[in-house]
């Protein structure tokens, strides 16, 4: 679960950056510069897909401690920047589609098609990287076929949702969206924490008593401080 819920929020959140993008040059007349958006897109896609491979031919190259030293490793940081990116978004979707309209909007003012492929490059790129460690992580931690079917339906239920943003339509209730999946990723980086923890103490570097006690007060402490620090609000400026 904890893969489809990831490819879910970082597939719908790029999705959200090419359709706000999309939106806005068709609504402005300028659907000529769909090319130049589709071409960051794909740039954005490869360099996602390198990621990935690289991350994942490194952890079948190593073996012993090694290996469970750098499982354990990449399974902390994904933890720590899942964690960071629930609240950075939060903070961040109010003025989500202000932001990159304004960006698109410079690019199409001063003609370059190439400026135009790095707005929707950048924030694609970003949430394909993330999503390769996600990935990563959410593989070396549990069943890998499993993993791999939640991350292709929660892959398919985020351009479904990207397409019907794109479309306009009010039926979607992002506040609710990013809230529900917000805690799920919240309780999932918890265990990637305690995963993370758990191939460090196998490797030596920790002890691991302490583990389990650790990883569920984590548990019960993120989605809480998530609830007490957030505010009404809506998901998505529109």
């Amino acid at each position: 679960m904890g893969a489809g819920v990831v490819v879910l929020r970082e597939g719908f959140e790029a999705s959200l950056v090419v359709g706000i993008v999309l939106a806005f040059l068709d609504r402005t007349g300028r659907r000529d510069g769909f090319a130049a958006v589709w071409a960051g897109v794909t740039a954005a896609l490869v360099v996602s897909l390198a990621v990935g491979v690289a991350l994942f031919t490194a952890g079948k190259e190593l073996e012993g401690r090694s290996e469970a030293i750098f499982e354990g490793v990449v399974m902390l940081v994904a933890a720590g920047l899942l964690t960071w990116m629930i609240f950075w978004m939060r903070n961040r979707a109010r003025t989500l589609r202000a932001e990159i309209e304004g960006k698109t909007q410079a690019a199409v003012e001063a003609g370059s098609a190439v400026g135009l492929a790095l707005v929707v490059f950048v924030g694609v790129a970003r949430e394909g990287v993330e999503t390769a460690l996600f990935l990563f992580s959410a593989v070396e931690g549990s069943s890998s076929l499993v993993s791999v079917v939640g991350a292709v339906l929660g892959g398919a239920a985020a351009i479904a949702l990207g397409y019907l943003f794109y479309r306009g339509s009010h039926r979607l209730n992002l506040r609710w969206f990013f809230t529900i999946t917000s805690v799920l990723l919240l309780l999932f980086a918890c265990f990637l924490l305690v995963s993370g923890l758990e191939e460090l103490a196998e490797a030596g570097l920790i002890p691991e008593s302490e583990i389990a006690l650790f990883g569920v007060v984590v548990a019960l402490a993120l989605p809480t401080l998530y609830f007490f620090f957030r505010k009404p609000r809506p998901a998505v400026a529109t």
